[in-house]
């Protein structure tokens, strides 16, 4: 894999045992529309939604590892022989937490990533095999099954994540290192930041906390001082510095999780909804700097070939141009609405796709040589990986 640019590269490690360097998405490269991010599509979840934090007096983080912790479980999973010549089998250690009594489990999709065989300790000691119901590289979550009776498992409610501010008490339970259940107590120190997912496109709306994280966190459950899931524990800033934590980790929210385990459930799989280009966000110095016919939208500056924005016509730019050290590609098409909702960011451009599905027709309001016009786009599935 070649290396981003500089300006779009912060250097993060996955959280399991054999985690990797992967990066912070590129502003310029949209997934669910291509490149470095993603869309997750929004369906009716067979996972209960905590319409609200619950009322009542917060508790200690005691309180919360002796209610959450026997929930939490540790992950070992080995994949087959890849080097011939010394016959060393991949493995990986990551946490996990229990979904329901039905004996499902979510973890990151990098744990079990390649894995033969998937096996869950549980708090008793009780290690048992477990079967992987599905994953979604996207969003780097896995939903495994186990055997065992419902006395055996302790579910861990899953919270609102869009109800969670910055400041927030936060408390992570995993294995880091191997060291099973520890409990790590912090706050939430950034919201909305975007991370890399294993398959190179973007997971949105992720959880910053400065709850200590560390190689075999990973999968294990970010809980609010109600003791309620608000995030799944997946990598950690390191600066470049070190391999271990900063005080800067990353979680996958509740509420992506829930709608991306409903389609596991559902189907065994996910599927994201793509539009098909890479573009940059229009701002005022862009648009006075260069006369743009409006001050916000989304500058088309590749299509993908083969892809709805494709098929409908979409045009990319073909001049390069540099605004305050920022690269943007002009004259091709400004997307400034979507299905009628004013679109201003490239966040807000992902967010619509992500409450459609593929094979959905959306209509888009582009500026094309100055001229506002419409385009009516059929929308893709995304592509196994950005790349």
């Amino acid at each position: 894999m070649s290396p981003l640019p500089a300006r779009q590269l912060v250097a993060l490690t996955a959280t399991a045992a054999l985690g990797g360097v992967v990066a912070v998405g590129a502003v310029a490269l949209l997934g669910g529309l291509e490149g470095d991010t993603t869309t997750v599509v929004n369906e009716t979840s067979a996972v209960p939604r905590a319409a609200t934090v619950p009322s009542g007096k917060a508790m200690s983080v005691n309180e919360i590892y002796e209610r959450a912790a026997p929930g939490v479980v540790q992950i070992a999973s080995t994949g087959r022989a890849t080097d011939t010549s010394t016959g060393d089998t991949p493995s990986a250690l990551g946490s996990g937490f229990v979904l329901d009594k039905a004996g499902h489990i979510v973890t990151n999709f990098h744990v079990v990533e390649g894995a033969d065989q998937i096996r869950v300790s549980f708090s008793n000691r009780d290690t048992v095999e477990a079967d992987l119901v599905g994953t979604d590289p996207s969003t780097d979550i896995a939903v495994l099954q186990v055997e065992a009776s419902a006395s055996a498992l302790t579910p861990l409610p899953l919270g609102d994540s869009d109800k969670v501010r910055v400041g927030d008490p936060v408390v992570a339970i995993g294995n880091p290192f191997g060291l099973d259940r520890t409990a790590t107590a912090g706050i939430v120190s950034a919201l909305q930041r975007l991370i890399t997912a294993p398959n190179q496109f973007t997971i949105d709306h992720v959880i910053q906390t400065d709850a200590p994280i560390n190689k075999g966190n990973s999968g294990g459950p970010l809980l609010n001082d109600h003791g309620q899931v608000i995030g799944v524990n997946t990598q950690i800033e390191t600066g470049g510095i070190s391999t271990g934590n900063v005080g800067i980790g990353f979680s996958v929210p509740a509420n992506t999780v829930k709608d991306v385990v409903a389609q596991i459930l559902q189907t065994g799989k996910v599927e994201h909804a793509y539009l098909g280009i890479a573009g940059h966000a229009v701002d005022a110095d862009l648009a006075e700097t260069y006369n743009l016919p409006v001050e916000a939208g989304v500058l088309v500056e590749e299509v993908r070939s083969g892809s709805g924005a494709s098929k409908a016509g979409l045009e990319a730019g073909e001049t390069q141009v540099v605004v305050a050290g920022e690269t943007y590609i002009l004259g091709g098409d400004i997307i400034v609405a979507f299905d009628g909702k004013k679109i201003a960011s490239i966040e807000e451009l992902r967010d619509a796709i992500s409450a459609h599905k593929p094979g959905e027709k959306v209509s888009l309001a582009i500026y094309r040589d100055a001229k506002k016009t419409g385009v009516t786009v059929m929308l893709g599935r995304q592509p196994a990986s950005a790349r």
